[in-house]
């Protein structure tokens, strides 16, 4: 979509049932090439990075993938009067697990050659990570940006049977399935407190917030009185503002971190808000969407799972040839994006495909609308 609009269209903000009639978000493909590049730049960019704090950029991820699970949970209820478990875990499974855990046998192979595989302490985690525990591991390892995948698995576990339980309210369903869902965060971090370090407990409960804000967003987006409260948001000059104003909130992370104490915990609950208004502008007509749905971002996009947890691998072959830095960042960006193009060839793109055919075998004659630049 051109970023030059009439100048009556500037003004002209998005309808509700334009918004769902919109089964493409290619911009949200983009904001997950942006997030992952910011984690990359953090781990291994320097003291030159510091301000772009690509720490938080995780919860974009989070955000979003609370997001587009709900929105495609409600699309599809919509459609066909209720929603099915089966083929959501299906197609976890098999955009998830093939990725994760063939990185996670070379990993492992890698340090078992030179001979670090308990030194590393790979081998301690290992337990936590055949079973998607990830974020309970409290040291480093040879695979350790992993931890984010043990947070949004148990989402993806919960949250769509909670849609399922809950989908027989008529009146009042947005509060009841965000009580519901308020309910599932406290109990699975109530869970998981027992196996957790005291020092972890914080990350476990915050992280979840980030989740249930994108679902958030994606209920009342959903219904026609929620998506009232946002429409004067979808004009593509409102949109503009708040993409730029999110760009300025980004850089502004660590003087809100120290403002309050130093207690990263309550910077993240801010910062997803602020996401969840970044996500309205992305699916709104204007330059911010065509920004992000720019070829080179999509492309890096749509690789950026395998690129996010391939990062580790990257970093070990730039660095042999440079010291942490701008320099460093960027080419192990670019090796983690080769990695990542050989893994969605060959990997991400065939166990997908696999799995729709596992899906189609049960599956109704009408093939359902999806909500492309899905979650992870």
């Amino acid at each position: 979509m051109s970023s030059v609009l009439p100048r009556r269209a500037w003004w002209q903000p998005l309808s509700h049932s334009g918004y769902l009639a919109s089964s493409w978000f290619p911009g949200l493909t983009g904001v997950r090439a942006l997030a992952a590049v910011a984690v990359v730049f953090f781990h291994y960019g320097g003291p030159a990075t510091d301000r772009l704090q690509g720490w938080i950029a995780v919860q974009l991820f989070f955000v979003l993938s609370g997001f587009l699970i709900t929105t495609l949970a409600l699309r599809e209820e919509d459609r066909g009067g209720r929603i099915s478990l089966r083929e959501f875990y299906l197609r976890r499974v098999f955009r998830i697990l093939p990725v994760y855990f063939l990185l996670l046998a070379l990993t492992t192979v890698a340090v078992t050659i030179g001979g670090t595989y308990q030194s590393s302490r790979l081998a301690d985690a290992m337990p936590y990570y055949l079973v998607f525990g990830n974020e309970l591991v409290d040291f480093n390892t040879p695979y350790p940006t992993s931890w984010s995948l043990g947070v949004e698995e148990k989402f993806y576990v919960v949250w769509p049977a909670l849609l399922v339980l809950t989908s027989f309210a008529r009146s009042g369903k947005t509060a009841l399935r965000l009580l519901f869902g308020a309910s599932a965060v406290l109990g699975v971090t109530l869970f998981a407190l027992p196996l957790a370090p005291s020092h972890t407990w914080a990350s476990l409960s915050v992280h979840y917030c980030s989740l249930v804000i994108g679902c958030l967003l994606a209920m009342l987006l959903h219904h026609p009185r929620g998506f009232a409260l946002f429409r004067p948001l979808t004009r593509p000059a409102v949109a503009t503002v708040i993409g730029c104003g999110f760009v300025v909130f980004q850089f502004s992370v660590g003087p809100l971190a120290k403002a309050l104490g130093g207690h990263w915990q309550f910077v993240v609950p801010v910062y997803a808000a602020g996401s969840a208004l970044l996500l309205v502008a992305v699916v709104s007509p204007g330059p911010v969407r065509a920004l992000l749905s720019s070829k080179p971002l999509t492309f890096v996009g749509d690789r950026s799972y395998a690129l996010y947890l391939a990062q580790t691998a990257a970093a070990g072959v730039s660095g042999w040839l440079l010291p942490s830095g701008l320099a460093k960042a960027a080419v192990t960006t670019a090796v983690a994006l080769a990695f990542a193009c050989v893994l969605r060839r060959w990997v991400e793109l065939p166990a997908i495909a696999y799995g729709r055919k596992v899906i189609g075998r049960h599956a109704p004659a009408v093939s359902p609308v999806e909500v492309t630049a899905g979650a992870r």
